[in-house]
């Protein structure tokens, strides 16, 4: 992985629209930050990207985000330490439901299903395969709304929602 410049490591806010699928960047490391960007570009999302914890906090806490994608070394942080994945266990389960959080590093398989519950989250994707993670996160949506949809129905059909 080469190192690029600071001049090279951009914050990005895109308005947001109702309908547009929003994803929140978590990555602090430039080169791995611009693939993440691009590939969720093509997906179509409008992106919001934080440069430190304190903003992403806030960012979660204000916008339920559809996809949100987390370096697991964000910050310095550790898996055991990483205070945005330990907030994203907050978030109440009507809005996880429509989530998919992403966990991103070097430690992890992806698409390891055991490796995703351990760490609370619906995906995890290894560095190697960044270049490639449009397709994985297109693959766990897809999983995703096939898993929830008749747990909604079921909750609509009781008239709970």
């Amino acid at each position: 992985m080469s190192v690029i410049s600071d001049q090279e490591f951009h914050h990005r806010i895109d308005l947001f629209e109702p309908g547009d699928t929003t994803a929140l960047i978590c990555v602090d490391v430039p080169e791995v930050q611009r693939l993440v960007v691009e590939n969720l570009t093509e997906l179509g999302c409008k992106i919001h990207t934080g440069l430190f914890t304190e903003d992403i906090l806030l960012k979660l806490q204000t916008h339920a985000y559809d996809i949100v994608i987390i370096a697991e070394h964000f910050g310095g942080s550790d898996l055991q330490n990483n205070p945005i994945l330990a907030s994203t266990l907050e978030i109440l389960p009507d809005q996880r439901r429509n989530q998919i959080i992403a966990l991103v590093g070097c430690s992890v398989h992806t698409d390891s299903d055991m490796e995703a519950w351990q760490h609370s989250v619906n995906l995890v994707v290894n560095l190697a395969d960044v270049p490639n993670i449009k397709h994985v996160l297109r693959r766990a949506m897809v999983r995703n709304r096939s898993f929830y949809t008749p747990y909604t129905e079921a909750l609509r059909d009781a008239e709970r929602i």
